[in-house]
Formats: C-alpha cells, sequence, structure tokens
C-alpha cells in the first residue's frame, strides 16, 4: 500500500480543469475556490483517497504521473505537449539507457519527460544560453524527480569550436532556428542516430529540411499532431468543446552516410580517364 507522506507529491484532483500538484507538509493549507485543503489530512492516507472540504466538497489523492508534472512545471518558455511528446519517443525509439542530446532546455518540459524514459542507466546533456529559463528548467526537473539523469550545460553550440559529446543516440532540437546547429548534432550523433526538431512554422520546416538534406540526414518527416477529447457521458456522448489544437510541427530524420566524397572521387578519375 503506498502512502502518502511529509514531502510527499500528491495531485489533489477535483475535475479535469481544477487539480493542484502540490508537496505536502504539515504546516500548509491549499486555499481554492471549493475550499481549503489541510496538507496533514492527506498524511497515512493511501493514494486514491479523497479529502472532503470545509466547503463539502471533495478531491482525489492522486500520485503524480510525468504527464502530471508536464503540465503543471512553471512556464518559462512555451512547453512541448504531451501529445508531440509520446510522438517524439516512439518514432525516436526512446528507451532506458539511451545518451540523449538536447539543444534548447526551455521549460524543462522535455527534458524532464525524457529523462524519466531513459533512467536509471541512461542520461539526458541539454544545453541552453539563458542562464534565467536554465534555473527555472532546473527547477522544474528537479520537481519532476529526474534531476539526477539531467547534466545541464550554458553553453551556445552554434559557436562552440570543439563539440563537447558524441555517440548519441538521440538528439532534440527546441530553437527558433534548429537548421544553424544541424552540422553540430551530426558530429555528436551515432551512426543512424535520431534527430527530432520542433517548429512552430512551417517556414522553419522548410528551412531544416534543405538543411538536413545538405547535411546528409535521410528518413526525414514533418508531421502534426492534434487532440480531440471526447465527453463520454451516458446517453449524450460529444466531442469537447475545448481541446488541444496546433502546437508545434515536428521534423524527425536520421544520420546517414550519402558517399558523396567518394562519388565526387570517383567521377573526378574518370574525367581524368576520358582527358
Amino acid at each position: 500500500m503506498d502512502k502518502i507522506k511529509q514531502n510527499s507529491s500528491v495531485l489533489f484532483y477535483f475535475n479535469n480543469s481544477k487539480k493542484w500538484l502540490v508537496k505536502i507538509s504539515k504546516k500548509e493549507s491549499l486555499h481554492t475556490h471549493i475550499g481549503v485543503i489541510k496538507h496533514v489530512d492527506a498524511i497515512g492516507k493511501e493514494y486514491g483517497s479523497r479529502l472532503v472540504t470545509n466547503k463539502e466538497k471533495y478531491v482525489y489523492l492522486l500520485k503524480p504521473t510525468m504527464y502530471d508534472y508536464v503540465m503543471k512545471i512553471q512556464h518559462g518558455t512555451q512547453i512541448v505537449y504531451p501529445k508531440d511528446l509520446g510522438y517524439i519517443v516512439a518514432r525516436a525509439g526512446i528507451g532506458s539507457g539511451q545518451k540523449i542530446l538536447e539543444i534548447g532546455t526551455g521549460s524543462g518540459s522535455l527534458t524532464s519527460f525524457v529523462a524519466n524514459i531513459v533512467k536509471p542507466r541512461g542520461h539526458v546533456f541539454t544545453f541552453d544560453v539563458d542562464e534565467k529559463f536554465m534555473q527555472i528548467a532546473g527547477k522544474n526537473i528537479l520537481k519532476a524527480g529526474v534531476s539526477k539523469y539531467v547534466t545541464q550545460h550554458n553553453l551556445d553550440l552554434k559557436t562552440a569550436k570543439k563539440m563537447p559529446l558524441s555517440e548519441m543516440d538521440v538528439a532534440l532540437i527546441d530553437l527558433g532556428d534548429p537548421w544553424t546547429v544541424i552540422p553540430q548534432v551530426r558530429k555528436m550523433l551515432k551512426g543512424s542516430g535520431c534527430i527530432f526538431a520542433i517548429c512552430p512554422t512551417m517556414n522553419q520546416l522548410e528551412k531544416l529540411t534543405a538543411s538536413l538534406v545538405e547535411n546528409e540526414f535521410t528518413d526525414i518527416e514533418s508531421t502534426e499532431h492534434i487532440l480531440r477529447t471526447i465527453e463520454a457521458r451516458e446517453g449524450k456522448t460529444r466531442h469537447s468543446f475545448q481541446g488541444i489544437g496546433h502546437t508545434t510541427y515536428l521534423c524527425f530524420a536520421r544520420k546517414a552516410f550519402f558517399d558523396r566524397e567518394s562519388r565526387k572521387n570517383s567521377k573526378d578519375k574518370n574525367l581524368t580517364k576520358k582527358q
């Protein structure tokens, strides 16, 4: 039986739009429109139990999943939503033990999600240039409980003379101009290693794709993922009026070897013979 203790993380759940993720502290209380929720009342209870507020409303005490942490993190920048996170992990085949390169830490949502998958033997190496955002991301990563599997670097890879990593399994890019770091990413990826870039606009996709081809990447795929929820109720099930529409475009590719140099040398030899 998994019971709630001091410092346990708990999701106080009232409904889909009203839920609060907190760390339990005996002296704390959560004041909401449905009443006061005293943390101490949750201690000793099993996850899944419920509490009644002073306004006779009840909340369920749920154990937070990584989805909950992602949706409740402090936003310093636009986050990558779970509907996109799931596809990134599945398409790139991200799994336990892998080494992940991330360029553009942002608020740390993608960082935390991926770190939770590659642990305990894998690791995420994430790079950003904005110290303020890095501090926010660091707090979010710590809150999600995966800081042990993440290393943050304050480094601009666009101007770095020497690449700090090699033989990475997957590279994740969340920049406004992802095409500018493709040559650097190629140096750090292993052969057939996967790359995923997050692009809010189609113009970014065009420039990125051109750079991927130029830098010898193959299996290039661009997608958009729309999530539509269903209000399932007896006798009146319908599509929800709320939903998550366009958030970003995702671009996937794999490192390959086009043998351009050998083909160029072969052409040069043939021209020499003809002369």
